[in-house]
């Protein structure tokens, strides 16, 4: 699968990196860096986008302002991508009515887009477009197998990862920890990764996309105790 990844900076490139370092090794990924600042209203792009960009099967738009996301139906004609994940770790970048209105532009481009809030909550059944159930099954909302020695943690596989690589973080820091301790302390290894999604309470969730980061993690966490001691999860 050939993946096209629009960042800006450290939160992008952080995700453009793992994505290469953990993905399948017969992904092919490129990235395309915007500046760090642009207008508010993108007219017209051509002043930020080259004729050519990388062929993807796939975007990835990762901007931290609304000018790249404004985008993106440029982006899509220009690497040939048959579909999006415009996800927002933080809704300044991409608020929900310019989503909407994104999502239904590319739809009448026959391309598909998921808006996944925050990243890490993507999964399979959020699409029926191959190449989205494709980079779901490898990351999104974290997936663990953890065994155990007597009453603490001896070893834990990462089955799914957080696009931004935090769940092997905290896949490393739970070995050896007492099973009662394990998901408070996965959710303190979430923030310490650090997760950089937003700190500000977002209205549908009424909490905070770092908070739903963290308990993507935990609930993982969770599941994946359960899973090892036979109990059958919910």
């Amino acid at each position: 699968m050939r993946i096209l990844i629009a960042i800006q900076g450290h939160y992008g490139q952080r995700i453009v990196d793992a994505v290469k370092k953990y993905g399948p090794s017969d992904w092919e990924v490129n990235s395309y860096t915007f500046p760090a600042t642009l207008p508010a209203i993108i007219d017209d792009p051509e002043p930020f986008l080259p004729r050519e960009l990388p062929q993807a099967d796939l975007l990835i738009s990762l901007g931290e302002h609304q000018g790249v996301a404004q985008m993106i139906p440029d982006m899509v004609q220009r690497s040939g991508a048959k579909a999006v994940i415009a996800p927002a770790d933080d809704r300044t970048w991409l608020p929900p009515g310019l989503a909407k209105q994104i999502k239904g532009k590319l739809e009448r481009m026959g391309v598909d887009m998921v808006y996944p809030v925050p990243f890490c909550s993507v999964a399979e059944k959020d699409s029926q477009n191959q190449h989205i159930r494709e980079f779901a099954k490898h990351f999104g909302r974290p997936e663990l197998e953890i065994a155990f020695e007597l009453e603490n943690i001896k070893q834990v596989k990462v089955l799914r990862d957080a696009p931004c690589g935090s769940t092997r973080y905290v896949a490393e820091g739970l070995v050896g920890v007492w099973e009662r301790d394990a998901v408070e302390k996965s959710g303190l290894l979430h923030h310490q990764y650090p997760c950089l999604a937003t700190m500000v309470k977002d209205q549908e969730f009424d909490d905070t996309l770092m908070h739903r980061g963290g308990l993507m993690t935990k609930l993982a966490v969770e599941k994946g105790i359960k899973e090892a001691k036979g109990i059958k999860s919910d």
